[in-house]
């Protein structure tokens, strides 16, 4: 720091700063230019410093160093044409970050009878700084305006408590040291330790209250430096403490604490001073071109375990975790005494619970400090009684498990009462998930099922997975256990009533917690997952059927979204090869569980209500095949007869039984076997209204769902899916799924499923006509629907956010389906790549026999049943080599992908 300080001659000259024979304009430029070349040059040399590994609060230091010595300059020259005797008492005060040498806030300090000369002194000052380019908050205060202001705002008295003298009147200082700071430790201490509770939890409301978020903010967020700052505020109020040192001294932590305490700064601040130098000004986010950088500057390397990045990610959360776990500490110790206490009876008297547990002040305590020295086991009993007692574990109770824990070796985790109170704990919905939280953040759960350690903190470098795997495994934990607390018994009644027909809800929750443990080891995870479980199931006491079951949930639990999602529903001999590989209906409801609770715990833009709706379509059409105890398809042609019965019978009175029957006789088996009656008699309604108009639209609105429906009908022309999806995407409209039909008088009858790029409903009418009127004048040849999309590409939409780039793939399936070649497509998602890959297939003479629309936050996984011209699948090598090539040429096209 003194190193800063001490170059400083070579930019400001003594004339420069304290001639007051030169006029302050003309000074004032020579300030400026001074300024600036002083700090490009201590900023590089403090850039160099720190890319050459320095630590990060010794790099903080010297940016704190190198803005102090300006300050102190700049203080001094502004009042050197001032007289003496028109100087009043000032004192220039860093506050907030700047006072914990984080540059963030000046006051300038005065006593009421010199407001004159202060507003004159901080005028110049502030115009100096902000000319400069410096980001710095200003106050002018008195005594009495500290005092005030601290007793009605937080924020204010909390950043007061980081006060240091920068220059000026020494005096004065000492003065609001006395007065003022005195005051900021003492006054009202309990209600701003309650306000700062408050506050801290609102806090991780807004930024993320989970360590583990794919693009944390390293310093509002859980586990970053406001956690550590907040902590160490509350402490200072709570016992009179200046600094950290204060609290090592007085005994609130001890040098262990107090060393991981700066260790955790220290390394936050290297992070956070990377973010700094990349993005060359304030930035606290670390998105995820930045985490790439980072990674190399702190020296992560590609592995065959894992990317650079995710290697450091993993780490990061892992020290996120302690950093969390340190904070918290120092709040539940500053804060448990200043609760005034509950008012239920008991709550002050000690309560046995169990042989060595009791009760106290609302928290589980053990009566004697060796508890598990001699009884590992007993460590699960302290989560178990946790939770069936409604309380949370007390911090030295805590300490203890956390030095314990390593004594849960392989003998202890075979011990049926070990292993049956960990039962008794997934048995029990209330709590649950705050149980296993604690387990995890203890690290006890790492320990008890090593299997689930290879997944601590585990990244997934992309957009999709918006948690690291343990966390996200948490979390689907938690959604079952919302359906057995009926959270979700209104909006999904079915789901909500599998889960709670399931027998063995504690085998439903192990392969949901576990499902993902194949992340750990790579590739193929379903497998590799599945893989471990016999050895775990032995370990755990597990009977071979449940171990069977547990085996098969985990191997097979991406089948049922992957069905949903990308398969053609209606497909018969799909469904029956579904129901074959479940068995029995035990299996089909416990992997509808896992489904669903997958999918809702991996981020709140991943699932939807469609999605749902598809999950619910898959899993009734195959619960009936496995309930008719049979895999015979029902006479399809006396299905076919029964359903045209009820259309005529729906619409003869309308349109006459003639006109009814010849059109039924124009559409497909697969079409009819495909919609219900009402359904089709509606479309039939559509088709009729056409008359001699080039096209008909009907617009439905599904409110639960959260989706619209278009039903589209006209005259069939080639590539007429290409030009739908074209229309709507130039319109901002988002495609869910499309079932597409063309009948045998070639009539084109398209039904679409689709939302709002926000993912609601399309009920803006006016939307509505002006798709309708692009579809008509790109059915008519009037305008070509690249003009459209041109026009939709250059209306101003603003570019997203850098995501990890995967490369496009495109993989051809000629055995799922009997009649159709399928064509799965993944690759990032941007307006127009639907209307990309449907003109491709149109250019290749392909038919679009079904389309299944997916979308994973940024990345596309559309599939597509093609037909050649011929209506025959495409068999030959050389076609479907032409078709993968002319795809992928397509959507490189549309948006190379970074080499």
């Amino acid at each position: 720091m003194t190193s800063v300080a001490s170059k400083h001659e070579s930019f400001f000259s003594p004339e420069v700063l304290t001639d007051p024979k030169i006029p302050y304009d003309e000074r004032r430029q020579l300030l400026l230019e001074g300024s600036r070349a002083y700090l490009a040059h201590h900023r590089d040399l403090i850039q160099k410093k720190h890319r050459s590994g320095v630590d990060g609060r010794l790099v903080v230091g010297s940016l704190t160093s190198m803005t102090d010595t300006l300050m102190r300059n700049l203080y001094r020259s502004v009042l050197a044409d001032v007289p003496m005797r028109e100087r009043g008492a000032c004192s220039l005060i860093a506050i907030g970050g700047y006072g914990r040498g984080e540059l963030n806030h000046l006051m300038f300090y005065y006593s009421g009878k010199d407001r004159l000369f202060t507003e004159r002194l901080s005028e110049r000052m502030l115009y100096l700084l902000w000319d400069l380019g410096l980001d710095i908050g200003y106050s002018v205060r008195t005594e009495k305006d500290c005092l005030e202001m601290m007793g009605k705002d937080i924020t204010a008295r909390t950043a007061l408590l980081d006060s240091r003298l920068l220059v000026g009147d020494e005096e004065l200082y000492r003065q609001y040291d006395h007065n003022v700071y005195q005051a900021v430790l003492s006054l009202n201490s309990r209600a701003f330790l309650s306000e700062k509770r408050e506050e801290h939890v609102r806090r991780l409301q807004r930024y993320g209250s989970s360590v583990y978020l794919l693009e944390p903010n390293i310093k509002e967020g859980e586990g970053g430096l406001r956690d550590l700052h907040t902590a160490l505020w509350v402490a200072r109020v709570k016992y009179k403490a200046r600094s950290l040192r204060d609290l090592i001294i007085k005994g609130v932590m001890n040098e262990q604490e107090g060393t991981a305490f700066e260790n955790a700064l220290d390394y936050l601040w290297r992070i956070r001073n990377e973010l700094h130098f990349l993005s060359g000004r304030k930035n606290d986010q670390m998105f995820f071109d930045l985490q790439e950088k980072i990674a190399q500057f702190m020296g992560y390397v590609d592995h065959r375990k894992g990317l650079a990045v995710e290697q450091f990610m993993q780490d990061f959360y892992n020290q996120a975790t302690a950093t969390e776990y340190i904070a918290s500490n120092i709040l539940t110790k500053s804060l448990q005494l200043t609760d005034p206490g509950s008012k239920i009876l008991g709550y002050f008297t000690r309560r046995e619970v169990a042989d060595g547990f009791y009760i106290l002040h609302g928290e589980l305590r053990v009566t004697r400090e060796d508890i598990f020295e001699k009884d590992p086991a007993l460590i699960m009993k302290a989560f178990l009684l946790s939770q069936r007692q409604g309380v949370d574990l007390s911090l030295p109770l805590q300490e203890l498990i956390r030095n314990n824990r390593q004594r849960i070796n392989d003998r202890v985790r075979r011990l049926r009462r070990m292993n049956e109170d960990f039962m008794q704990i997934l048995r029990n919905p209330h709590g649950l998930f705050d149980t296993l939280k604690a387990m995890h953040h203890l690290q006890v759960l790492n320990q008890f099922i090593p299997e689930f350690g290879r997944i601590f903190c585990k990244v997934q470098h992309d957009a999709y997975h918006i948690y690291t795997v343990d966390i996200h495994s948490l979390f689907a934990v938690e959604e079952i256990a919302k359906l057995w607390l009926g959270t979700y018994r209104e909006q999904d009644p079915l789901v909500t009533k599998v889960a709670n027909d399931i027998e063995k809800r504690e085998l439903l929750l192990l392969a949901v917690l576990l499902h993902d443990i194949g992340k750990g080891e790579g590739k193929d995870h379903c497998n590799k997952g599945a893989d471990m479980i016999p050895t775990l199931a032995r370990r755990m006491g597990l009977n071979k059927e449940d171990s069977a079951r547990l085996e098969f949930l985990i191997r097979h639990h991406l089948e049922m979204s992957h069905i949903a999602q990308r398969r053609d529903l209606h497909d018969d001999k799909l469904i029956i090869q579904f129901a074959k590989s479940m068995g029995m209906s035990e299996n089909l409801n416990m992997l509808y569980l896992l489904t669903f609770a997958d999918l809702r715990a991996v981020g709140p833009d991943v699932w939807s209500d469609w999605k749902g709706f598809l999950l619910k379509e898959l899993y009734e059409k195959t619960y009936q095949v496995l309930e008719r105890g049979n895999f015979l398809q029902e006479q399809r042609s006396q299905k076919v007869r029964n359903r045209k019965r009820k259309v005529v019978g729906l619409l003869e009175d309308e349109f006459g039984k003639r006109m009814v029957q010849d059109a039924l006789k124009e559409m497909y088996t697969r079409y009819l076997l495909s919609n219900r009656s009402a359904a089709i008699a509606d479309h039939l309604r559509l088709i009729f209204s056409r008359k001699n108009e080039p096209l008909v639209t009907k617009i439905e609105h599904e409110p639960q769902g959260k989706y619209s429906q278009i039903t589209i009908s006209t005259v069939d022309i080639p590539g007429l899916f290409s030009k739908i999806t074209g229309v709507l995407a130039a319109n901002g409209i988002n495609i869910l799924g499309a079932q597409i039909n063309t009948l045998n008088n070639g009539v084109a009858l398209d039904v679409l499923q689709v939302s709002s790029v926000s993912g609601d409903m399309v009920n803006n009418e006016a939307k509505w006509s002006r798709v309708k009127e692009d579809l008509t004048t790109v059915i008519q040849g009037r305008v070509r629907v690249d003009e459209l999309m041109l026009k939709r590409q250059r209306s101003g939409m603003l570019p997203s956010r850098p995501r990890p780039k995967f490369p496009n793939r495109v993989d051809i399936d000629n055995e799922v389906s009997e009649d159709y070649t399928v064509v799965d497509i993944y690759t990032q998602d941007q307006v127009g790549v639907l209307y990309q890959i449907t003109k491709t297939l149109k250019e290749l003479g392909l038919y679009i026999g079904v389309a299944k629309i997916s979308t994973k936050v940024d990345q596309v996984a559309d599939t597509f049943y093609v037909q050649d011209i011929f209506g025959q699948k495409v068999v030959a090598r050389e076609k479907l080599e032409e078709l993968q090539s002319r795809l992928l040429a397509g959507l490189a096209e549309l948006s190379p992908v970074d080499k």
